[in-house]
């Protein structure tokens, strides 16, 4: 059985064209954070701890006050995930305990239970993330016991029994979902496309999945091998829907962060290595707009990347947690 390993907290994607200083939150949890997450709005964050507790902080600017503490899980909390606004202040949390919680916000500060999925993995869930809004309001978990869930709220308030996805033995790390236009067809522009993901695995590899005639399954689209990950992928993130060209980053405790490029639709994925860093990479966050990329690498090391015209990578800027040294 594969289990998680304390990382470095990644907040916020990058923004771009701001110039705003780092600021520091003390979270006033009881040990290790591992993520941290701001909602669509950027004015609530979220974050999960070690100390089975999740964090909800009203952020404006500079500025952030503690409004909830949000409990229920029976082991450390590895990740967050906020759901598109048009269906509230709804966060879903994955654990080691094996199960994810779904909490919405029903008026200021006060939280309620949406959805309990109780050991719906058989050991950790590592990682979680909401689809695209126009496919409804579901969610993806993946686990160390190599399958990846999909659990989809009905019209009549329930959730559905999760779908499988059966990815590698070895376990799953990290779950990414397509953007929604990520495969327009515009020859046939009213064609709902299928929703599609990438895992990040165990066994040092990446996968694409899509759903056709009601069933998960392997996307057929070559991944080429000209580069790959040499140990474990510890994170994969599909950036924003940059027609016509699809990107996707992925980092591994092999110190290198791949960025994974289809041209069209169908194509081959090619990677381009971002950059091989001195220590695990961790975690990859684009920007909104898909041109900036945020790595979280080591213990406490954020660098924030940026394509030139010629498809070379430069890093633009780093950050260094001092505090948590410090402390």
């Amino acid at each position: 059985m594969t289990t998680r390993t304390a990382a470095p907290a990644m907040a916020a994607a990058p923004q771009e064209g701001t110039s705003q200083g780092t600021v520091l939150i003390d979270t006033q949890h009881d040990n290790m954070v591992h993520d941290a997450q701001l909602d669509y709005y950027g004015c609530k964050l979220a974050t999960s701890s070690s100390d089975r507790t999740i964090k909800i902080y009203n952020v404006q600017g500079s500025s952030h006050e503690h409004s909830a503490t949000l409990q229920g899980h029976e082991g450390p909390v590895w990740q967050v995930s906020w759901a598109h606004p048009k269906y509230g202040v709804i966060l879903a949390s994955c654990s080691f305990d094996g199960s994810v919680l779904i909490h919405r916000e029903t008026r200021p500060r006060e939280w309620a239970l949406l959805h309990a999925a109780r050991h719906i993995h058989e050991s950790s869930v590592n990682g979680i993330a909401f689809a695209p809004h126009e496919f409804g309001l579901v969610l993806a978990a993946c686990s160390s016991d190599g399958r990846v869930s999909i659990i989809t709220h009905q019209p009549d308030n329930t959730w559905s029994a999760p779908e499988y996805i059966r990815d590698n033995a070895l376990g799953v790390n990290a779950v990414s979902w397509a953007p929604y236009g990520a495969y327009h067809d515009s020859d046939n522009p009213d064609q709902m496309e299928p929703p599609r993901l990438v895992t990040a695995g165990c066994d040092n590899r990446i996968r694409f999945w899509v759903k056709k005639d009601n069933q998960w399954q392997e996307d057929s689209a070559i991944i080429s091998k000209d580069l790959s990950h040499s140990d474990w992928v510890r994170d994969v993130a599909w950036a924003p829907s940059i027609l016509p060209v699809n990107i996707v980053a992925s980092c591994s405790e092999d110190r290198t962060v791949l960025i994974w490029t289809q041209s069209e639709k169908g194509g081959e994925w090619k990677p381009t290595l971002l950059n091989a860093f001195d220590a695990p990479v961790w975690r990859v966050s684009w920007s909104v707009t898909g041109h900036m990329l945020a790595v979280s690498s080591g213990d406490s090391d954020v660098t924030i990347w940026k394509a030139g015209l010629d498809g070379t990578w430069k890093q633009m800027s780093s950050v260094q947690d001092n505090a948590g040294k410090a402390n």
